[in-house]
């Protein structure tokens, strides 16, 4: 089943169909294996062992809009000397105690000092408004954690990249053609939102459906403001089966369909089980404000692409990924900059903790290379 027609699945369940999810314990936590997955309550909640060999300290830092930034730093307990860093954040709906953190955590045992951040409004980032996307404050965020590592004293300030994962990979690559202190930028499972909420799956809203998703968005402008309040609703916006806009009140099912496709099953393995699940991710218990699609209708990323020369990118996707297509397009705009890594066997969630997938000796390369 096409991803578009996943997310008309979901939103064809109802509101009805969502329940609350079982109390967060160490009964139903899974011990830590090869795939980095870990005993999600005995560790903190967090969805990965810390390595012996790392230290992490919760830590906050202001972005330039003023709000504050939650944040895990991950330091080599060995560390001397100045060291590269590297900014992690992503998945959209995920936060740092998930696949953020697991990739800080992997690359501070490397050598690197890493931070992983939760986005404004998510997590436990400030924000007034909670769980509202913003591709430019997103795009913001990355250029903040920049300004804290920079100001750590055993970081060197030349050597500071970037790692994202799916849907803020998007807002990584805009950060880093905009910001020239970022040296290297790489990304695992590429989302490009803008797009994707925008045009749908592989672009396939007509002209006529993208229209409807602007004047479904308006309206909830209108009841938002009537209300004093946010709905939550899809970020996605599917279609039912009479072309009608079908918003979900949540991202997931807490129970697969029985006819659920491979990409809805991916998603919901990975946020929906103690495999991944957190209690602040929007992507494991909630949806994102119902009008947070508009302000990715209204500013594409990656525009500027081209500035990232003569620094480079590498994309990283798994070979079975419905989300490849945007690493290959990006690499396709711009070749003699970016690179692009195909992991065989590897789907788009394999990414967020499957160690034994995961390239990681690639992109350590890849950033020992362009962080020299």
């Amino acid at each position: 089943m096409e991803r578009r027609q996943a997310l008309g699945l979901i939103a064809a369940t109802g509101a009805a169909a969502f329940t609350a999810l079982p109390a967060f314990s160490a009964e139903t936590a899974r011990a830590a294996g090869a795939t980095g997955q870990g005993n999600t309550a005995a560790k903190g909640r967090y969805t990965f062992p810390l390595d012996q060999n790392v230290k992490r300290t919760s830590v906050r830092f202001k972005n330039r809009y003023g709000i504050e930034v939650a944040a895990d730093l991950y330091v080599p307990k060995n560390a001397s000397g100045k060291l590269p860093a590297l900014a992690v954040s992503g998945p959209f709906g995920a936060v740092k105690e998930q696949s953020s953190g697991l990739y800080a955590n992997e690359f501070a045992r490397r050598g690197y000092v890493t931070l992983a951040f939760d986005p404004s409004f998510t997590g436990e980032s400030g924000g007034t408004v909670r769980d509202v996307g913003s591709p430019d404050i997103y795009t913001e965020d990355f250029s903040a954690a920049v300004d804290f590592l920079g100001m750590h004293k055993i970081v060197d300030r030349e050597r500071i990249g970037v790692q994202a994962i799916c849907g803020l990979s998007g807002m990584a690559l805009t950060a880093t053609a905009a910001d020239s202190r970022i040296k290297a930028v790489a990304t695992v499972s590429m989302y490009d939102m803008s797009r994707s909420m925008s045009r749908g799956h592989q672009d396939y809203y007509t002209r006529q459906q993208r229209q409807k998703v602007v004047d479904h968005l308006s309206r909830q402008r209108w009841i938002d403001a009537e209300n004093g309040t946010y709905a939550r609703l899809s970020h996605e916006v599917p279609f039912d089966k009479n072309g009608n806009v079908a918003p979900s009140t949540t991202v997931l099912p807490k129970t697969l369909p029985p006819d659920a496709d491979p990409i809805t099953k991916s998603f919901f393995d990975y946020y929906r089980t103690d495999r991944g699940y957190h209690p602040r991710s929007i992507n494991s218990t909630t949806a994102w404000t119902g009008t947070t699609p508009m302000s990715f209708f209204a500013f594409p990323q990656m525009t500027n692409i081209d500035l990232l020369a003569p620094r480079k990118a590498l994309l990283v996707a798994g070979a079975d990924a419905h989300s490849r297509y945007y690493a290959e397009d990006v690499q396709a705009t711009a070749p003699d900059s970016v690179d692009l890594v195909i992991v065989p066997g590897a789907d788009h969630v394999d990414l967020y903790d499957r160690k034994d997938l995961i390239p990681f000796d690639r992109l350590d390369k890849f950033f020992t290379t362009n962080l020299a």
